[in-house]
């Protein structure tokens, strides 16, 4: 039994069982409640009397850590029937606060090791139903959550509330049928949207169901159509892209879902003294500098967002920018 390649960082922990007494067929996500890196983490689960470990971590920058060897039953979902059959993964937090957001790294990071996981061990494709009834009956559900298993908030809502996302794009890069979804609902296109189509979501919160009450906050971006319940109050069921701003993982109202339009990269000129470069499309995310004094500039992509009507994305990397105060050349 091997460990990822992908690692580029081993301190291993003295808490563990020894050899499994189970096949890896299970993944089991987790969260470290806090922005540790991952020498901070292995350095937690290094002490004995910490009486805890994963068999990896992965830190807000995207680097990968080996704690326990995955041959061997780590101590971390309060769950020894758990550990002995999952691959354990601790994933850094940018805010140690619900909903325990990770960083766009540590989540591709994440994407990649759970995709290299299943494939060194067999497992052909990822299964999601957010059913604890079915732990242990891997050939429905094979994706674990701690708080399934002790009195917990780990891994948090929002790692918790893409298990379903992390499931479809593992499975497309293992080249398997997607897993089953929460809710088995027919689908019916209810407008020229479908399912699959990357829309522009410009709301700030998400709800429970289609016909369901408001649920936790939600910031614009780009997010997929997973689902489509026609006649619906809120018809569009929503996840974020990786990388596209959003945090949304449910069902959205009509006018918070526009149709994203791809555009060729073009030049825009900076017309305003002093513009903010943003973290996202929308003036509720925080800035990475500013423009000052004008100047040209490529912009690869367009989102609508919260906070101005249109919003363009920097070649440069540095951010987002307003296209209010731009002249396109």
């Amino acid at each position: 039994m091997s460990n990822s390649s992908l690692i580029s960082y081993t301190k291993l922990s003295p808490n563990h069982s020894g050899k499994r007494n189970h096949v890896i067929d299970t993944i089991t996500i987790h969260c470290m409640a806090g922005n540790l890196s991952v020498e901070s983490c292995g350095a937690l689960f290094a002490s004995s009397s910490r009486e805890a470990s994963s068999n990896y971590g992965i830190g807000s920058d995207g680097r990968i850590a080996l704690y326990v060897d995955e041959e061997n039953r780590s101590w971390c979902t309060s769950s020894s029937a758990n550990d002995n059959r999952a691959v354990t993964i601790e994933v850094a937090n940018t805010v140690a606060a619900d909903p325990w957001p990770c960083s766009d790294k540590a989540y591709a990071a994440l994407l990649d090791l759970v995709t290299d996981i299943c494939k060194r061990n067999g497992i052909k494709r990822l299964l999601w139903k957010a059913d604890k009834n079915l732990i242990g009956k891997v050939d429905q559900q094979n994706m674990t959550a701690h708080r399934w298993f002790a009195a917990k908030a780990c891994p948090g809502d929002w790692l918790y509330e893409r298990f379903g996302a992390i499931a479809a794009e593992v499975n497309r890069r293992l080249g398997a049928a997607a897993g089953p979804q929460p809710d088995p609902t027919p689908i019916t296109p209810a407008t020229t949207l479908k399912v699959g189509d990357t829309v522009d979501f410009t709301g700030s919160t998400h709800y429970t169901s289609s016909t369901g009450t408001r649920g936790s906050a939600a910031k614009a971006g780009k997010a997929k159509i997973t689902r489509i319940a026609t006649g619906a109050a809120h018809p569009y069921h929503l996840i974020a892209e990786a990388g596209g701003g959003s945090t949304v993982y449910g069902w959205c109202n009509v006018e918070d879902v526009k149709q994203a339009t791809a555009v060729a990269s073009y030049l825009v000129k900076v017309t305003a003294t002093e513009l903010n470069i943003r973290k996202g499309p929308g003036t509720d995310y925080g800035t990475n500098g500013s423009i000052k004094g004008g100047g040209i500039f490529t912009i690869i992509a367009e989102s609508a967002g919260v906070g101005a009507s249109k919003w363009g994305k920097l070649k440069s990397g540095a951010g987002w920018i307003s296209l209010d105060y731009v002249q396109k050349l």
